[in-house]
């Protein structure tokens, strides 16, 4: 009988939680802004064309690494596609308070986010950062990567150019 109810509660919360896939829609979530007001993620949009979200933290060095990396060629690759990108940070409430002058520090011109108690990372299926999610002009979730070495940024540069054009990106 034991093994009968964990199943049917395993098989219950499975079915009531939220895996972010390919092809999935970006889940609700609130987060703050670094000015502490707060923001949904059902408002992140960019007029149909990519965007990309990117999970990172200031304590994550593979994280500052890709959004420095990335930050070099933004004006051309938005320019060129439309893409906007959005940094989620996933420092908690003892550490968030490092996400604003980091951003300062390293000029990043993206939207940031904080999610403190981490419900977006969850939502998201994120484990470890830096994990970063292009979303196709619809809204929906067309391919993911995780970690980062040099060179990255380029891979998912032709992903955003394939996205808007309405081709499927490389996985």
């Amino acid at each position: 009988m034991k093994k009968i109810s964990l199943s049917f509660l395993f098989a219950a919360l499975l079915s009531f939680m939220t895996f972010a896939g390919d092809g999935d829609k970006i889940p609700t979530a609130t987060m703050k802004k670094l000015d502490g007001s707060k923001i949904s993620s059902t408002s992140f949009s960019n007029d149909g064309k990519p965007m990309i979200i990117s999970f990172w933290a200031t304590w994550c060095k593979p994280c500052i690494a890709e959004l420095n990396a990335v930050q070099e060629n933004y004006d051309e690759w938005v320019k060129e596609t439309g893409v906007k990108l959005i940094a989620i940070s996933i420092d908690d409430a003892r550490s968030s308070a490092k996400v604003g002058p980091v951003v300062k520090t390293k000029g990043w011109k993206y939207e940031i986010y904080i999610d403190e108690n981490q419900d977006f990372k969850r939502a998201m299926n994120v484990n470890n950062p830096p994990q970063t999610f292009l979303i196709d002009g619809k809204g929906n979730i067309v391919w993911s990567h995780t970690g980062f070495s040099e060179g990255d940024e380029e891979k998912l540069y032709e992903n955003v150019k394939k996205v808007a054009k309405g081709e499927k990106p490389n996985h």
